[in-house]
């Protein structure tokens, strides 16, 4: 049952998922021509888009209410998890005491109780992917026209995303990247205040370049398998 119990212990650590979330993404069809080049030398900024967009102050404050709302399942997900491990621990101390027939029946309530909590994991997990994939995707849209603008503006040719594994970029000096200049310009424009007291890490899944985000994350919630 370890991969729910993984998940359990997912929910308690703040919902925090992991970045290496890799998703398939294409622009909405609104922004899917490129704009016109400005004339002059190439100038080239790069960017961590998911970190851009989970590092705002909107998107600062969307997670955390994200984060808030899933703290009851994380509530109830521990204690099904305690539950579990508690009978357990008293099958193996009470094990020679019971007869065969006692044993069976309790082996059994703990494995139903196992495959409740596993579906109510599995559940928990994709209701949470799904919202958090709507308020990513509502907000890296607009981070995105922000940037659109930004580069323009400051008259860069090409912007890349740097968010993935799979970006080609192997170095890049410190003066190209324009993460926390978007992300600056980003909280000017919406106005929202910056968290008091810090937030949980946002799950952030994989950009694509210039490209804003049309698709919900996927997550990456590789555990290990259940007994």
């Amino acid at each position: 049952m370890k991969r729910s119990l993984t998940f359990a212990c997912l929910l308690v650590c703040g919902l925090g998922l992991s970045a290496s979330a890799q998703t398939s993404l294409a622009p909405p069809a609104s922004t899917a021509s490129a704009t016109a080049a400005p004339a002059g030398p190439t100038k080239i900024a790069v960017i961590a888009f998911q970190s851009a967009v989970g590092g705002t102050n909107e998107g600062q404050r969307n997670f955390a209410q994200l984060k808030t709302k899933f703290d009851p399942k994380q509530a109830q997900l521990k204690a099904q998890s305690d539950e579990i491990e508690s009978l357990k621990n008293a099958l193996k101390s009470q094990g020679d005491k019971l007869s065969d027939q006692a044993r069976a029946a309790q082996t059994k309530t703990i494995d139903d109780k196992e495959k409740l909590l596993q579906r109510s994991a599995e559940d928990a997990q994709n209701d949470f992917q799904t919202e958090a994939g709507e308020v990513y995707q509502q907000l890296a849209q607009k981070v995105y026209e922000v940037l659109q603008g930004y580069a323009q503006t400051n008259g860069y040719t090409l912007v890349v995303d740097i968010s993935t594994q799979q970006s080609p970029i192997l170095w890049a000096a410190q003066s190209t990247d324009i993460t926390a200049a978007i992300v600056q310009a980003y909280n000017v424009k919406s106005g929202v205040a910056a968290p008091v007291g810090g937030s949980p890490t946002a799950p952030r899944p994989a950009g694509t370049g210039n490209r804003p985000p049309a698709a919900a994350p996927r997550p990456s919630t590789t555990t290990p398998a259940p007994k």
